[in-house]
């Protein structure tokens, strides 16, 4: 269910230390994913200690977006704020800078939507997009996320204020 013929995810592992000590520590992507400084290997392998976690006792989960052909690790797509009750969740995904637009990040959503309806049984998912990330918004409308509103002045930038706008998708 976690595959196609171009990528695999998969659960973190031990192994992926070094990977996500890149991805975590790319100042590019430090605005989308609020953070402010250098994340530690010592942080990080107490946080692969506990990835295993069940995603509804955590809450969160964060699958590794693999390619097939070469089993390399080219992001991360992470479900966050699992809500049991309202049967919800959020989406983030990140994909390293050298395997941008190629296509893996709309992949790894096509696989997302059928596990998060029939394994995680939620109603709906989300996403929260900077107003000026036109690739993510598209990204996310081509899989069918719809626009539901625009929260002024959101995110903090380096030139003041940005707009975010919600989406989500209803399973």
């Amino acid at each position: 269910m976690l595959s196609s013929e171009r990528i695999f995810l998969r659960p973190l592992e031990a192994e992926d230390l070094d990977f996500l000590y890149a991805l975590e520590n790319d100042p590019s992507i430090w605005g989308v994913s609020d953070t402010l400084a250098p994340v530690s290997r010592h942080l990080l392998r107490q946080y692969l200690d506990n990835a295993s976690a069940d995603v509804y006792a955590v809450r969160q989960l964060r699958l590794v977006i693999c390619e097939n052909a070469t089993g390399t690790s080219v992001g991360t797509l992470d479900i966050f704020e699992v809500d049991p009750m309202h049967q919800r969740a959020g989406v983030g995904i990140t994909i390293l800078q050298a395997f941008r637009q190629q296509g893996f990040a709309k992949t790894a959503l096509e696989l997302l939507v059928p596990y998060a309806r029939e394994v995680l049984r939620l109603h709906q998912i989300y996403c929260t997009i900077g107003i000026s990330n036109r690739p993510s918004q598209h990204l996310f409308t081509s899989v069918g996320f719809q626009l539901v509103g625009t929260r002024k002045e959101w995110l903090r930038t380096e030139s003041g204020w940005e707009d975010v706008v919600e989406m989500q998708l209803m399973l």
